[in-house]
């Protein structure tokens, strides 16, 4: 079964007196553990389809399943829990909380999970920072770590929910090429060792080279759509090699 279902999927919404149409009637089934790019000049809708994805905004019309669940018109609140448990988010602008430790910051979406105690919880914390890297910059705050070491607490504590789907808008665009390829290829990592779901928008090449789906888009809707066996697939011999080959093969026997 697929962990999103994306099912003609429309969204308006005004800007002053314009009203803008950022989607356009988009379909589109993301399979458990693959590792998506939703590629697209700014401006396209990727944004808003990964909001809408993440249960953050809403569509104007159609519908979108997560995990099995139809989350269509459903609010924010209503659906709290879901996202809580099965989305994690990480954004370019890392989004840590200032005052809090990297630990701290891993930590904080636990909070919501009263089944959780004190101990399992740092437990989670210390697994996921040690996965990362960043075991021994535990208690430093963001602005004692560097962009790569700030991503990489986010990573954490997208995947310290335990989610089934990561979200991730941008995550390379405020970091230099070195630590965004680093960045990545640790969530490729992840991807392949947990089987955890990666979906990306993004501008950056590496992140569509690595991706098993590439999803391209422009103008609110999806203009194409490839997998990665596809893209590196050697080209089809001609019908007049293969002629040639069993000529040949025949007078060999």
């Amino acid at each position: 079964m697929a962990i999103v279902q994306v099912e003609n999927v429309s969204k308006r919404y005004r800007l002053g007196e314009q009203e803008v149409q950022a989607l356009r009637d988009v379909s589109l089934t993301i399979e458990p553990g693959v590792f998506l790019a939703i590629a697209g000049p700014s401006g396209s809708g990727k944004s808003t389809l990964l909001h809408i994805i993440g249960c953050i905004d809403t569509p104007t019309a159609g519908r979108v399943l997560i995990d099995g669940r139809d989350v269509s018109g459903q609010t924010p609140d209503q659906l709290a829990d879901l996202r809580a448990r099965t989305i994690g988010f990480i954004f370019q602008t890392f989004n840590l909380l200032p005052v809090l430790s990297a630990e701290e910051n891993v930590e904080y979406p636990l909070l919501q999970f009263p089944e959780l105690s004190k101990h399992e919880r740092r437990e989670r914390v210390a697994h996921y920072l040690e996965m990362v890297g960043l075991a021994k910059f535990a208690r430093h705050r963001p602005n004692q770590l560097s962009g790569g070491q700030r991503q990489r607490v986010a990573i954490a504590r997208a995947l310290a929910t335990h989610s089934k789907i990561v979200l991730a808008d941008e995550p390379t665009a405020n970091l230099d090429r070195h630590t965004g390829e680093s960045i990545l290829e640790l969530m490729k990592e992840i991807n392949r060792r947990s089987g955890t779901t990666f979906v990306f928008s993004t501008h950056d090449r590496h992140v569509m080279n690595l991706a098993d789906q590439l999803v391209h888009f422009e103008d609110g809707a999806i203009v194409g759509e490839e997998r990665k066996a596809e893209r590196d697939a050697p080209p089809a011999a001609s019908g007049g090699d293969a002629s040639t080959f069993a000529a040949g093969s025949g007078d060999l026997r």
